[in-house]
């Protein structure tokens, strides 16, 4: 089996076509979204996109996909977010860019997805926030791993791709299609044929689409300058992430 596997596209739908037009990339037979498909400034044009691929199509839920939801069936009448509460202020432009009936189908994707037997999911089997970061200790990891349906789980989150073995368990990062912290704009990707995986990452112009999901207007500047424009050092990232789980 042929499985393509793209997390973390956050609505940056130049670096999924990029990917899609990838050759590495071509004829899976199935297709994983790994969760954080959205927030994004063009999250509609992502959804859309992957909905039109000729291949199945599964999903498990994000905490970006969790909160969209979360702030759909807050309701028009939900006060103004905070201009500081970034996530929030995100979340709430992209349920009302999808829509209420398309925002709500977010937040009832499963936490995990058992195929192949590998267990997808997008930050841990247990939570869809949990940081694990290419230095997390062992211990830490293996605890959020124990209660696992396989010993083989792919996830993403952290937006850095990885492959660990610890244990009895090989922990597969695929890294981040349209947000990625490698210090190169390129896009992440994970193909797995037969049970292997192989981490990619596919070049293109990311600092052309950071500067046209700014110009649209996206309020996350600080995220798409650090992954796209002006790409900061990844172990930066790494340790500020691994402080953020401690």
């Amino acid at each position: 089996m042929k499985i393509l596997a793209l997390y973390d596209i956050h609505g940056n739908i130049d670096a999924l076509e990029a990917v899609l037009a990838d050759p590495r990339a071509a004829a899976p037979d199935l297709v994983v979204v790994g969760g954080d498909a959205v927030p994004g400034p063009f999250c509609r044009e992502v959804l859309d996109r992957l909905a039109s691929l000729p291949v199945p199509v599964e999903w498990v839920r994000g905490n970006g996909e969790r909160e969209v939801a979360a702030a759909a069936a807050a309701g028009p009448d939900a006060p103004e977010p905070d201009p500081a509460d970034v996530p929030v202020v995100t979340a709430r432009r992209t349920a009302d860019r999808l829509g209420s009936e398309r925002a709500l189908a977010l937040g009832d994707l499963p936490l995990t997805l058992l195929r192949d037997g590998i267990l997808f999911c997008h930050a841990t089997p247990r939570r869809d926030d949990e940081i694990i970061t290419r230095i997390s200790l062992s211990k830490r990891v293996e605890a959020a791993l124990h209660l696992a349906r396989s010993a083989f789980i792919v996830a993403g989150h952290t937006h850095q791709q990885d492959d660990r073995r610890l244990g009895v368990f090989r922990l597969v990062n695929a890294g981040s299609v349209g947000m990625p912290y490698e210090g190169d704009g390129a896009a992440r990707w994970l193909w797995i044929e037969d049970g292997e995986p192989v981490l990619h990452n596919t070049e293109y112009d990311s600092v052309a689409a950071g500067e046209r999901i700014l110009a649209a207007g996206w309020p996350d500047q600080e995220s798409i300058t650090a992954s796209l424009i002006d790409p900061t050092d990844p172990a930066e990232i790494t340790e500020l992430f691994e402080r953020a789980a401690s």
